[in-house]
């Protein structure tokens, strides 16, 4: 580039105010139509400035123009630092950020372009680099409608004027390498709106943020030896589909208040641990600005909330949780964004990352806004964020958030609020289009992981494979049984009697899709109340009742969910705003409701047949006759190898005796779990801790009231001493 020796008084003046979109173009080194060479640098207010050049040499710079200095060089330099002196204050030397290079390559520009740039993170936003023997910040966004963009943080006062990004181009790529930066500065972006004004935004990417409600961007680098290494080996050669998962919800922030991640860790994985829970998934802990969300209004997608610590200390969490054998799930919020001036909304003063049309770029219901799936772009920012938390972090899995909101056009609109799709119909196909990208990716990218939708409709082939036009997920929450056998269990076992059908309804069902079974924090929240609280009766029924309704979901085709805080049965409604009721493990009563849980997630994960084919319907069968009882539910589940496990459920509030019942094989089946067993807090009801099947499969039992029991078919168990009682 050989621009005249003076560039005209316009340009210099946007330049000097940080409006030009091309700083470059007049900052920095250039050849100048003469044959030599010109440094230009902004320094308002100095009185002199000056440069020393690689070879040692000094040269003194001229004034141009509102604060434009200049300074003729017979040669090339390839560095060179500039120091400015102001009247009553230090000298200031720095290095030029405008002599530098791009920090993002053509190759990262056309895979942005289209859509398609994997590893986002590592382009966009706000790194650590070593440039041409400069060690700085190298700042990049996405703004296409910007007129202009700079980077202001605590550096320079928070004033963007002295760091003017340049355009890359068509992209709508912005960039700027700053030397002297390091991790832990704080900073925005401001940038200039179509309509002229300037607008103070965090990074869409930055990965860590202040504490809230502080809102700016601060610059990471991570420096985390991971030690999981025997556990990501094991993850990649194994399928979630066909192993244990019983998985802990847990909101981090009120399970015990206080916790940092790096404090949580030892509590957490010694607490799992001893519940035999398979898996812990964490409710969104992306960076969000209001508490009382939960975390499911993001504005910080690549950064983890900093309430608890820094990236580094959320990865040592993972990686204690990983080497104690425990898989951690991450909630996944893709379906909207809060409308929070200093986020996502009107990026760069026009609709961006939402979607330009109201009708399909507005949740009305949440006062949020939705992405604009159908922009290369917004899709591609959303597809390389839930690669970063399972390159980045080593999640075992993402349950992605509210994806029938997604799927229909809709979704929470009247009449005349919605504009149906090219073909006429209710479908969002670019929303569909994204979810199948982002599932292929991922598991591709990451075999031995879980994407799970929690998806709320019969919408068809949440879990079937993209290349048979699934949405390619790997599990799918089973809301319909969540509804059904809750409204179920708060009845009346007077009048269970007639409503079996909201328990056993799912049978019809429940090899449609890969299941999970969730009772997650939606059903403890806002009026609902807690599981306890749901169960009718007294306090021992209560504790009953959750007892063989737990033993039942645990037994039911499906992986299973439950929220912090009901395995002891706590009684009040989950609150964000404060801990869990952790006393109540005093009362003797729920401390047995604590071990069960403990026991039968330990029983449950040595049992094959309760989760190695939990999607195939031929190793179910329901069991019922001869004697047919509506307040009994009774069901087998296989494994490949030929053990069996029954599942027999009197929701009854009395025990029945001489109950027939046909098993799937003859002989001595073992009582492996009875939720009324004495020691859980029970009656002590059962069968000595066997039953005997004659020729024909029939055998007799005692069901104990408001209970179920497990049964595994042993081909040695007559050879066994006698089991004790159940």
């Amino acid at each position: 580039m050989t621009p005249a020796t003076v560039p005209d008084a316009g340009l210099l003046d946007a330049v000097a105010a940080g409006s030009h979109h091309d700083p470059h173009a007049v900052l920095g080194l250039h050849a100048a139509d003469d044959g030599t060479w010109r440094i230009r640098v902004r320094r308002p207010l100095a009185t002199t400035v000056t440069a020393v050049l690689d070879d040692g040499n000094a040269v003194r710079f001229e004034h141009v123009r509102a604060g434009i200095w200049e300074a003729a060089v017979p040669r090339q330099p390839r560095r060179y630092t500039v120091t400015a002196t102001y009247e009553g204050a230090p000298d200031h030397t720095t290095d030029d950020p405008y002599r530098h290079l791009p920090s993002v390559g053509e190759l990262d520009l056309h895979l942005i372009g289209e859509g398609r740039h994997e590893e986002l993170w590592r382009v966009l936003g706000a790194h650590v680099r070593t440039m041409d023997g400069s060690s700085g910040v190298a700042f990049t966004v996405w703004a296409p409608d910007a007129r202009a963009v700079r980077v202001a943080g605590e550096f320079n006062n928070w004033d963007g004027q002295p760091h003017a990004m340049r355009s890359m181009g068509g992209t709508g790529v912005w960039e700027l390498f700053i030397p002297g930066l390091s991790a832990g500065m704080t900073y925005k972006f401001e940038i200039l709106t179509r309509s002229g004004e300037w607008i103070f935004k965090a990074d869409p990417m930055a990965r860590f943020a202040e504490v809230p409600p502080a809102t700016a961007s601060v610059v990471t680098d991570s420096s985390y030896q991971w030690e999981d290494a025997e556990w990501m080996r094991r993850r990649a050669r194994t399928q979630p589909l066909s192993g244990p998962m019983s998985i802990y919800e847990i909101h981090l922030g009120s399970w015990r208040p206080g916790l940092s991640y790096r404090d949580a860790a030892d509590p957490l994985v010694e607490y799992v641990t001893a519940q035999g829970f398979t898996h812990v998934e964490f409710l969104p802990l992306a960076e969000h600005p209001f508490g009382g969300s939960w975390g499911y209004q993001v504005t910080g997608y690549y950064a983890p909330t900093s309430r608890f610590g820094s990236p580094d200390d959320l990865r040592y969490l993972i990686d204690r949780l990983h080497q104690a054998g425990i898989g951690v799930i991450m909630d996944w919020v893709p379906g909207h964004f809060p409308k929070d001036a200093f986020a996502l909304a009107r990026f760069d003063g026009e609709p961006l990352y939402e979607h330009p049309d109201p009708r399909r770029g507005e949740h009305k219901d949440w006062g949020t806004l939705i992405f604009d799936y159908g922009r290369n772009e917004v899709r591609n920012f959303l597809v390389a964020n839930a690669l970063y938390w399972l390159e980045e972090f080593h999640v075992d899995g993402l349950r992605v958030d509210a994806v029938a909101s997604m799927l229909y056009l809709d979704y929470s609109r009247q009449d005349g609020e919605w504009a149906p799709n090219q073909y006429g119909g209710r479908e969002n196909l670019e929303a569909i289009r994204f979810l199948q990208e982002v599932n292929g990716t991922a598991y591709k990218r990451y075999p031995g992981i879980a994407i799970i939708a929690e998806e709320s409709t019969s919408f068809p082939g949440v879990t079937a494979p993209t290349d048979h036009a699934g949405l390619g997920f790997g599990l799918k929450w089973n809301m319909g049984w969540m509804n059904d056998s809750l409204q179920y269990i708060s009845r009346d076992p007077l009048y269970r009697s007639h409503h079996e059908g909201e328990l056993s309804f799912s049978f019809v069902y429940a090899f449609s899709e890969n299941y999970i079974l969730p009772v997650s924090h939606d059903e403890v929240v806002h009026g609902k109340g807690s599981l306890f609280g749901r169960m009718p009766g007294d306090h021992w029924q209560k504790l009953a009742n959750m007892r063989a309704y737990l033993a039942y979901m645990w037994g039911h085709p499906g992986k299973q969910l439950l929220f912090m805080g009901q395995e002891f049965g706590q009684m009040s409604e989950w609150s964000e705003g404060r801990g869990l009721d952790w006393w109540m493990l005093e009362q003797p009563s729920h401390a047995q409701l604590h071990d069960f849980v403990a026991a039968m997630n330990h029983v449950y994960v040595d049992q094959a047949a309760l989760w190695s084919r939990d999607s195939d319907g031929s190793a179910f069968s329901r069991l019922g006759g001869p004697s047919w009882n509506t307040n009994v539910l009774a069901f087998a589940r296989r494994d490949w190898h030929g053990n069996t496990v029954v599942v027999v459920c009197n929701f009854s509030g009395a025990p029945i005796n001489a109950y027939e019942l046909t098993l799937p094989e003859r002989g001595v089946w073992t009582e492996i779990l009875n939720t009324d067993a004495e020691a859980y807090g029970g009656s002590g009801v059962g069968n000595l801790g066997v039953v005997r099947a004659d020729d024909s499969g029939r055998a007799v039992f005692t069901l104990p009231p408001l209970g179920t029991l497990w049964l595994h078919h042993r081909k040695d168990a007559a050879r066994l001493p006698a089991p004790g009682k159940g």
